[in-house]
């Protein structure tokens, strides 16, 4: 791996964000400062995360942030379901962005696993 710009999961995660950017464009004003914000953090946190841990100089480092990507990820799942059950987000949209949050976090997992057993 030469940067965290090479890694799937952050290259996913990245598309995730500016797809939740543009879904969220159109909640109600009033989500601007609780939900919006919120589901738009969650999302860049991911990324983030990848890139952060990745550029550190240590795998245990790079390990744990991976793991706070996966947290994230989570966040992110849970306010997505919020959202719809608030009629925000189509049933059919959510069922997709779980799907995406599925695999990346599976590239995740499949990142750490990776690290673990590098000596």
């Amino acid at each position: 791996m030469k940067t965290h710009k090479d890694l799937d999961a952050w290259k996913n995660s990245i598309s995730l964000v500016t797809d939740v950017y543009k879904l969220t464009s159109s909640f109600p004003k009033e989500e601007v400062y609780s939900l919006t914000s919120q589901i738009r953090r969650s999302a860049v946190s991911i990324p983030s995360n990848i890139a952060e841990g990745a550029g550190r100089n240590h795998k245990k480092e790079f390990i744990q942030y991976l793991y706070i990507a996966l947290g994230s990820m989570s966040e992110l799942e849970t306010q997505m379901l919020i959202a719809c059950n608030l009629e925000y987000v189509p049933e059919k949209v959510l069922v997709d962005f779980n799907e995406r949050i599925k695999i990346i976090s599976n590239q995740i997992l499949g990142l750490i696993k990776y690290l673990k057993n590098k000596s």
